[in-house]
Order: structure tokens, then sequence, then C-alpha cells
């Protein structure tokens, strides 16, 4: 027996926490993601249970088995697809009305204006050291006035900065500018998180290692980022709770047990900050934090 989908029952279970009225206006929103891996994809679906109407997502990247252990989408029957595509399915799957703008060759400048036209929101899916993309997204971002939220998955945990417009934007907060990969790696790491409070149980620190691009990761902390950034969307999207941006931000570590909300005016240019990434530095001349 064919069974028919209808938006309201869908979501009817979202009524409560937010009225008829908002889980409308939800529906009507489009939101950027980029990225569609151990964040990104589990961004997409829970903003597509959230109810969200339409959305940009951009991979140029297809599943491999060692995807297997945080992202949402990597299966044995998915190994080898191309992430976007796999990811659409499955958002589709949730709610067969929902629109969506496929972007199959990732994020590049030729495609910045498409990607974000229209686009109410953007959350950051992309991985770690996707340093050229990340910082072309985040500008345009400022650019064209689009709020914008990055939640990491560190450790158990999350960490979570939000960019509004008006404030301090993403470029203001860590300072990338034209600095080399290994120093916006450390200058990422530090600024996400200046709780710090996942190193504390990184039981294996040779598994980290900057100038090779690696490091561990839990499905845990891919599962949390999601939670965070879609509550986030929504208080942005519907301009109720409290969003503070950056240069506020939160660390939560389920392994912990703490929340931490952290406060760094001028971002990584803040005596703490800066001492943290001379710490750093010294502590692995090569490459591992």
């Amino acid at each position: 027996m064919a069974h028919q989908f209808i938006y309201q029952q869908a979501f009817a279970r979202n009524i409560g926490w937010v009225t008829n009225d908002e889980q409308a206006t939800l529906r009507n929103k489009r939101i950027a993601i980029a990225g569609m891996g151990g964040v990104g994809g589990v961004h997409l679906l829970t903003l597509a249970r959230l109810g969200i109407g339409a959305f940009h997502i951009a991979d140029f990247d297809t599943f491999d088995i060692a995807n297997f252990n945080r992202q949402v989408g990597a299966t044995m029957g998915t190994l080898g697809r191309p992430k976007v595509e796999v990811l659409a399915e499955m958002a589709q799957d949730i709610n067969p009305e929902v629109k969506l703008v496929r972007f199959p060759d990732g994020i590049r400048q030729d495609n910045l204006a498409s990607f974000f036209e229209g686009v109410d929101l953007y959350v950051d899916g992309l991985d770690f050291f996707a340093f050229d993309a990340r910082q072309a997204t985040f500008a345009a971002c400022a650019r064209l006035g689009i709020p914008s939220v990055t939640a990491a998955p560190l450790g158990m945990g999350t960490a979570v900065l939000s960019f509004l417009p008006g404030h301090m934007t993403f470029e203001d907060y860590f300072g990338w500018g034209d600095k080399p990969d290994m120093e916006k790696a450390l200058r990422f790491l530090v600024g996400l998180a200046p709780a710090g409070l996942h190193g504390g149980y990184l039981v294996d620190p040779s598994a980290i290692n900057l100038k090779e691009q690696r490091g561990p990761s839990t499905i845990m902390g891919c599962e949390l980022c999601a939670g965070a950034a879609a509550t986030e969307a929504l208080k942005i999207l519907l301009n109720r709770g409290d969003v503070r941006p950056a240069p506020w931000g939160y660390q939560f570590d389920a392994f912990r047990n703490k929340l931490v909300r952290t406060w760094r005016p001028g971002g990584n240019r803040h005596p703490l900050q800066r001492l943290m990434m001379m710490l750093a530095r010294r502590r692995r001349p090569g490459g591992e934090p």
C-alpha cells in the first residue's frame, strides 16, 4: 500500500517546541551546507527532520570505507557513490517535497554566487582541512549578510560558533589571511574551542597530525554537532532564543560532562589565544597540536 506524504503530519511532533506558524516559516527557509561528510551529512538530515524546505548542498567526494565510523551516508551500499547524491536521496526520503540544489563539484569560486543565491543561513560541514573552501564560504557570507554556523566535532563533543551580520566575521575571529595551511589549521583548532575540553582524554596523541592532515573522529561528536547547529539554526531563522555571535562560543563535551561558554574579544588576537597557539607550536613542532 502506497503511503502519502503530508508535511503537516510528518513534522507534527515539532509542534509544541515551535508553533504552527513557526513550522510554516521553517518550511519556507533555504539553508546552504558545504560538505556532506561527517558533520555535513548529519546536518542535512537533522535539518530536514526539522522541516526546512530547501537546501543547497555541495561535495565533490565519494564514500569510502574509512568514512564508516562517523558519516551517516556511508554504508556498504553507498561505497564509491557521490556523497552529495546519497545524502540528497536520504533527505528526499524524509521529505519528498524538499527542494534540493546539488553542487557535485564542491565549493569553487565560480559557483559561490549560485551556492548562496536565495539562502537564509549557511551551515559549515566542510572537512577540517578544507581551508580554501571554508575561507571562501565564510567570506561570501560576510559579504552577502548571510548568518552562518560552524560546529566542530572535537572528541566526544562539539564546539559551536555563530557569525551574524553586523558582528565579528570568521576572518576577524580566526585571522587566517594568506597564512600557510599549517598555521590556519592551528588557528582553527585553537579558535574553535578555547576551553579545550577534549584534549584531556586523547589516549593516542599520534593520531593527530596537522601536517599530514589527519585526526581521529567519533560519530558522537558529529551527531552532537548536528543537534547544536540545528538549534542555532532554529533560533536564527525564527528570531527566537539567545544567539550569541562570535567572539562568544561554547563547547559541550559529553565525555567530560561539561559545558563551557567562551568569550574571546578579538578572536585569536586575544592574549589567551595567542598564548595557547604559542604553546601548541612549542609542544608539537612536527605539526601535532
